[in-house]
């Protein structure tokens, strides 16, 4: 005989899927040639029979193992799974119950294979993993209880739906929605322009593409006439990234910078708009304080509403400075203030801590550090690595995570090779680039007094929880214009969307050409502080960033719209490109500092005046002239 398991699901889905649930009951049935009751399938109905135990806000269903093997190769979007083996007889199934429903043997599938985990990645959500697995036995634990002790069907059947009810919910709350690509490098580039081509760096052909980039650099030039220069204009690294990343649809949202150290944000056009709330700040360590040679920037912002804050330090170098690399970390994050909801940087859901950390191995010699470098045995390392030497005394070191170094380090090098420092000083090897992350912690809620099971709460987001799993982590060798290699970290970010809605659509009406009058509308689609100084630019495809605008108009010149109120503005034909093209319209959000609505591209006929002008060949009767 088969094993059956007991499948739950809601009554809004229940409907959906009975018919393939009842199909591939009759498929289970003739394969078998056996008699089964289709009466099990009367639970997916209103009226479940004297033989269903009805379980509150749940339906149960009986199928069969093959059925429910079936519906998640196939990825039908079912909420939960519990398999319980059950035997054929009630009498087998009372008396054996202890060695086949253990707790150890519950376990959640995901509703879809988006949500799976790869086997090999580093992963954390805080607490939540462990804690939610424990929480789930007990709940299930306490199932197996009462269902075995119980006398009266009635009282097992209401305990059981109390049970269940709460280890769902619980559950339910641990499972994403949607998986986002985020894709980090940072780099000690050594005051070094950048190199010609950065394609294998960035790993633009990658696959699924990236949504997310962060770019973190030290030393970039900051000589006095080069840094003024570069307030006035872009450096040639940010120049460099946005050339190389606007033609594959990636906008620059925003950039901070502090002497050598420089923070970029790229992400797909089409996050652009769900990109909000950006602050950026700085913090020196350098000379006591007062010079930015050393210390930190940061960019914070709020990812389809989660809060995320990416930090980028550069701290004090030589193997005696483990201790005040510490310290200065520690200042960083004591002073960098960001206001509102999230004012310090561990307030944030998600934080990368990432740079020329300057963590050094400590104690083995020359020969031993080259002789496990070269066999690849990176572990024999790792228990003098200063950071993780760190983290064993520093409580809060303890709550960042980091994937296994199993790469070179990443420093110190020969320039434009791949050879360890041969100079007079031989600098040992080191993994003073690093990549790391901390997902904040749960807290618990207060206790009451009887002795129901504690849960974890989340500044009252339990609903929309968030995962961090580390796909990759390693150096890039073929990078030689610095005497440090680019360390790169790819991540998958998996959450629940707290925003579905741009805050504003714009779209534009008719056909767009400059040879007349333009029109636009757009839409407050969610209530924002709007502001008077809200403009709606016009950009070229692959544009750069908010401000690579064609031409702009401001939104309103008095009254600020009501929501949902669809309000037109003209556009006049003398900022329309005589060309035409294919074009783009954004709303930028002078609060927020951001484009907080973008139109889909479109395309701006190419003006009769282009011609008249000279600007393109006359074409007559198919020749140009």
């Amino acid at each position: 005989m088969a094993e059956d398991i007991l499948f739950l699901c809601n009554h809004t889905q229940a409907e959906s899927c009975r018919h393939s649930i009842r199909g591939q009951y009759e498929h289970w049935k003739c394969k078998h040639k056996e008699e089964r009751q289709l009466q099990k399938l009367d639970g997916l109905n209103n009226e479940p029979n004297e033989h269903n135990n009805r379980l509150t806000g749940l339906t149960r269903v009986i199928l069969m193992k093959e059925s429910v093997e079936l519906f998640c190769k196939q990825g039908t979007a079912l909420p939960y799974f519990v398999w319980i083996f059950r035997s054929p007889s009630n009498q087998e199934l009372k008396t054996s119950r202890r060695q086949t429903f253990r707790a150890e043997q519950m376990f959640l599938l995901p509703s879809s294979p988006r949500c799976r985990v790869r086997s090999d990645s580093v992963s954390t959500s805080a607490t939540q993993g462990s804690s939610s697995k424990m929480l789930l036995r007990q709940r299930l634990t306490q199932l197996l209880t009462c269902v075995e002790d119980m006398s009266s069907d009635e009282e097992a059947s209401e305990e059981m739906s109390r049970t269940l009810d709460e280890a769902f919910q619980l559950c339910g709350r641990f499972l994403p929605t949607d998986a986002f690509r985020l894709y980090m490098v940072t780099w000690n580039v050594g005051t070094a322009e950048p190199p010609p081509d950065v394609d294998s760096l960035l790993q633009l052909d990658a696959q699924p593409p990236v949504d997310l980039y962060v770019i973190g650099l030290q030393e970039v030039n900051s000589n006095p006439l080069r840094f003024i220069s570069d307030m006035m204009v872009e450096d040639s690294w940010s120049h460099m990234l946005m050339n190389t990343m606007a033609p594959r649809g990636y906008v620059k949202m925003t950039s901070v910078r502090m002497q050598g150290l420089l923070l970029l944000l790229f992400c797909k056009q089409a996050h652009v708009p769900f990109i909000r709330d950006i602050r950026t700040t700085y913090t020196r360590t350098g000379i006591f304080g007062y010079w930015g040679n050393k210390g930190g920037v940061s960019v914070r912002f709020s990812f389809y509403g989660h809060m995320l804050c990416f930090l980028n330090c550069h701290l004090a170098a030589h193997m005696n400075y483990a201790l005040q690399r510490v310290d200065e970390f520690e200042y960083i994050l004591d002073t960098q203030d960001f206001e509102e909801d999230t004012p310090h940087v561990l307030d944030h859901k998600v934080v990368f801590w990432f740079g020329d950390l300057n963590f050094r191995i400590a104690d083995h010699g020359m020969h031993f550090l080259r002789s496990s470098i070269n066999s690849e045995r990176y572990n024999l390392l790792w228990q003098k690595d200063q950071l993780l030497m760190m983290k064993k005394k520093e409580a809060f070191l303890q709550e960042f995570d980091e994937g296994p170094l199993c790469f070179k380090p990443s420093y110190k090098f020969d320039r434009n090779g791949d050879t360890y420092d041969t100079s007079g000083k031989k600098r040992k090897p080191a993994w003073t680039d690093r990549i790391l992350w901390r997902v904040k912690p749960k807290t618990l809620a207060p206790e009451d007094d009887d002795d129901s099971v504690s849960t974890l709460t989340d500044d009252g987001h339990e609903d929309y929880p968030i995962q961090v799993h580390q796909d990759n982590y390693t150096s890039n060798m073929s990078y030689g214009v610095s005497d440090h290699k680019p360390v790169l970290a790819s991540f998958k970010l998996e959450m629940r969307k707290k925003c579905e809605l741009a805050l504003v659509h714009v779209s534009p009406e008719d056909v767009w050409s400059a040879d007349c009058n333009a029109t636009l509308s757009y839409t407050v689609q969610e209530d924002f502080l709007s502001s008077t100084w809200d403009w709606i630019g016009l950009y070229k495809a692959g544009f750069k960033h908010a401000s690579d605008y064609e031409a702009f108009v401001w939104v309103r010149d008095i009254d600020l719209p009501e929501l949902n109120e669809v309000i037109k503005k003209t556009w006049d034909k003398d900022q329309i490109p005589l060309l035409g093209g294919e074009y783009v319209l954004g709303y930028f959000s002078t609060n927020l500092q951001s484009l907080v609505g973008l139109s889909n591209n479109f395309q701006i006929l190419e003006s009769k005046r282009a011609v008249m002008e000279g600007l393109v060949p006359e074409n007559i009767n198919g020749l140009n002239k």
